[in-house]
């Protein structure tokens, strides 16, 4: 908690971040934070009583930059920071496809990085955050990367390798969710159901179900058979659901989730 972190681009995912550090006890003389927009960097200061900085000066003061700008604006951040950023400082980077590599060819030799995907239930205390390391990244700053993103949530390291593959099932996936709340709640009122009722019922099994995988340890095979009689009501939507290609269609969508983030991590936006 001495360290000093700067939270560069401070949008959503860096605010629901910055507050969590808050409230994990990080006192806001420990933080910085950069903004786009001046109005956005006062509204920072007036909520939460941490410093907004430039950019140069958030690399020169911060002990950790975490910098949770678009992937797109990543490279003009970088040549920004180069000329101030030590090579002792921890650089965590949010941004969903460009590899630690990237980041390491750009700054001082020997300059630790890890990639965080995190997701935007960071904002409900509730995200996934996906963590790697650089080339020349410790297990402590790994271990400093998880305390700060565990205040959002929950976290786990893969190899860099898997990052691509994490964007597309997590950092991608609360959207799936929503989608398919979005058509369920569609079909009852296709079914007769006032918009409201349809949508409270629907999120209400959304999370029961979601509680029941978290806690109960099975496999959600076991599960979603505990709720299929024979011949009941169940089975027959499975059926229709396996007919119209549901489960082929939602490995398509994240496989070309996962291109899409090798795509990004070449410049193509």
């Amino acid at each position: 908690m001495t360290q000093t972190v700067a939270v560069l681009g401070t949008g959503k995912i860096g605010e629901a971040l910055l507050s969590g550090m808050i409230r994990g006890g990080r006192p806001p003389a420990k933080l910085l934070v950069t903004a786009r927009r001046p109005e956005r960097a006062a509204e920072l200061h007036s909520r939460y009583g941490v410093e907004a900085v430039s950019n140069a000066e958030a690399a020169k003061r911060a002990d950790t930059l975490i910098l949770t700008v678009k992937p797109q604006d990543m490279g003009k951040l970088l040549e920004e920071l180069a000329p101030h950023v030590p090579a002792d400082r921890l650089v965590i980077s949010g941004a969903a496809g460009i590899p630690t590599a990237f980041f390491e060819e750009r700054l001082a030799p020997g300059t630790p990085v890890v990639r965080v995907m995190t997701n935007t239930p960071a904002l409900v205390d509730e995200a996934m955050s996906v963590i790697s390391a650089g080339s020349h990244a410790t297990a402590e700053h790994l271990a400093h990367t998880e305390e700060i993103f565990g205040g959002v949530g929950k976290t786990l390291r893969v190899p860099e390798s898997q990052q691509d593959a994490a964007t597309a099932l997590s950092g991608s996936g609360p959207a799936y969710f929503y989608f398919l709340v979005e058509a369920m709640t569609d079909a009852g009122i296709l079914l007769g159901l006032p918009r409201a009722q349809a949508h409270d019922l629907i999120v209400q099994a959304a999370i029961g179900a979601a509680v029941m995988l978290r806690d109960s340890g099975e496999h959600p095979v076991k599960l979603r058979e505990a709720v299929t009689s024979p011949a009941g009501t169940t089975i027959n939507a499975i059926v229709e659901l396996e007919k119209h290609g549901v489960r082929a269609a939602l490995i398509a969508a994240l496989e070309a989730a996962r291109d899409r983030s090798r795509e990004l991590a070449t410049g193509n936006s």
